[in-house]
Formats: C-alpha cells, structure tokens, sequence
C-alpha cells in the first residue's frame, strides 16, 4: 500500500439476489467494477455494506470473496466495528490475516445510552491496534451518536500506534478538519472526507487528502480529487460543479440504495436488493437516479453491457 494512502476510496456495496441471499459474484463484479473506475482502494462491510443487516458468517464470507478476488490489486479497507472490544479485535485479526490493508472502526456504541466514555474509546482502539500491524481509520460518524472530539483525536493519532487515519463526516467536517489537521500535525497520516462527497470542496480546502464516498461513480469523484491535489482548483471545481446533483440526490434522496440500483441497471450485479427493514426507492427517486447518472455517462452503466 502506497504511505500515504490518498485519493478516492469508496464503500463497496454488498451485494444480494432477489431473495436477499448473498451474491458472491456479484461481489467479485463489485470489486472488479470499482478497479476498472480508478480507485486508489476501496472498503468492505461499511455502514454502506449494509453491514448491520449481515451476520458474523456472512460477513467472514464477503470478506473472503473480496480480497481473494482482488487479489493485492489495490488496498482493501475493512470495516471492522463492533461494540464489544473483545470482538473487535477478533474481526481485525481476522481481516488482517486474509489480507486486508487498513482497517475502518467506529467508537463503541450501542444504541443512545451505551457509549463509552474517552478513556474506553482509547482503550478500545489502542486493544485493535496492539493485536494488529496495519494502519486503522477512526471513522467519525453521526450515526455512531459519540463526540469524538478535536484533542481526543489528536491523542489517539500521537498515543495509539496504528491509529493515523480519520474519516470525518459530521456537520462542519471542513472546520473540524482543519482543527485535526492543524493540532494533530505529523501524526495525522490520512485526513479524509466522507458522507458522498457532499462537502468535498470545502473538505479539500481544509486540508483533506481523499475520500471514502459510496461506490456509485468513484471515477469522476477521483478526477476532482487528483485535480485539487496537484493544485488544478478550479478544474476541480468544474468537476465538483458537475457532479454535485447526482451527489445530492444521492445524500438526500437514495442513501445507500443508490449504488446498487446503478450498478444493477448496468449489469454489475444481478439485484439492487436491501434487505429488511431497508426498502426499495420509489420509481420515481429511481427514475431521477439513473438519468443523472446518464448524464454523466458513469462507467457502472456500462460496465456489463
């Protein structure tokens, strides 16, 4: 793996037939679709994985699939999550072990009153990085209902071996990256931006240095990264200009559904899917989806066609 790693690294989207069994080859087209897009690596099993709705075996076997078939072609990220520390460890030796590069964790959470306090998040982080000896990425998310402050960051990043990456996608994720940036120093390897690129611009203007959006069109998102790093500002602009009302209707409209239905409507995979209690888009969010993914001529609508 490149150090460091930066650039465009999307959620892969787990894959499922019609009848809500796993796919496992649509998860090898998932894998080579991403490739074929120009992502610098991508990630398994994240919230965007549907990785809550998968069970411990079911997520052994995704892994499994995805980085046998990727097969070093570029780093894999695995989400590894989990309240409970002991299991935690566990899933990251495990990914670890069939290859994965990096790992992706949020704090320990459970529901709104089961959250631990600083001194738990540290100890929680710092049993994964003493069982592991790859980078890990603190994923900071609203989903999770846990601050993780400014200072606190900065002393995981400083105290914790492995712990040098961070996804921030809270509100203000611009200012709140800027601040990490600024005190965390040398210590923060990977500063990256999230949520579908929504606030991407602002993100790369306060020092961000990649992305993890969905899976959907990583290779037009990539462009206005690469552009914004080799300090093109204003073609990365034009870029994020261009992309902003697949990007928006994406974040507010689709969620998570939104790759799935584009990379069905091209074939990558059989069924775009969720599983219960998720729901299927309503046609006419579908139908507004695919447009604007032809208007930007996504590699995913072609793919198996």
């Amino acid at each position: 793996m490149q150090s460091p790693l930066t650039g465009i690294l999307p959620v892969a989207p787990t894959p499922f037939h019609d009848d809500g069994t796993l796919d496992p080859q649509g998860m090898r087209n998932v894998v080579d679709c991403l490739i074929d897009q120009g992502v610098d690596a991508f990630c398994i099993l994240a919230n965007y994985s549907e990785q809550f709705l998968l069970s411990d075996d079911e997520r052994t076997e995704m892994q499994r699939v995805s980085l046998e078939h990727n097969a070093g072609r570029v780093p894999v990220i695995v989400t590894t999550s989990h309240f409970s520390t002991d299991i935690a460890v566990a899933r990251a030796k495990a990914a670890e072990a069939m290859g994965a590069s990096m790992l992706m964790m949020m704090p320990p959470y459970h529901g709104a009153g089961l959250k631990a306090d600083d001194e738990g998040i540290m100890e929680h982080f710092r049993a994964v990085s003493d069982a592991v000896s790859i980078p890990i990425m603190v994923q900071d998310a609203p989903l999770s209902g846990v601050t993780l402050s400014v200072p606190l960051l900065v002393r995981m990043a400083r105290e914790i071996e492995n712990v040098s990456y961070f996804k921030i996608e809270c509100p203000f994720a611009a200012d709140k990256l800027a601040a990490l940036i600024e005190q965390g120093g040398d210590a923060i390897v990977g500063p990256f931006d999230g949520e579908e690129a929504v606030t991407l611009l602002a993100d790369l203007d306060a020092g961000c240095t990649g992305t993890m959006t969905s899976g959907l069109f990583p290779e037009h998102i990539g462009e206005i990264v690469r552009d914004y790093l080799k300090g093109d500002k204003e073609a990365a602009l034009r870029g994020w200009q261009r992309c902003l009302p697949l990007i928006n209707h994406e974040n507010r409209q689709c969620g998570l559904r939104a790759c799935k239905t584009v990379y069905a409507a091209g074939g990558v995979i059989g069924s775009d899917h969720v599983r219960h209690p998720l729901k299927p888009m309503s046609q006419r969010t579908k139908d507004r989806l695919l447009d604007l993914a032809r208007d930007l001529d996504l590699i995913a609508l072609k793919w198996g066609k």
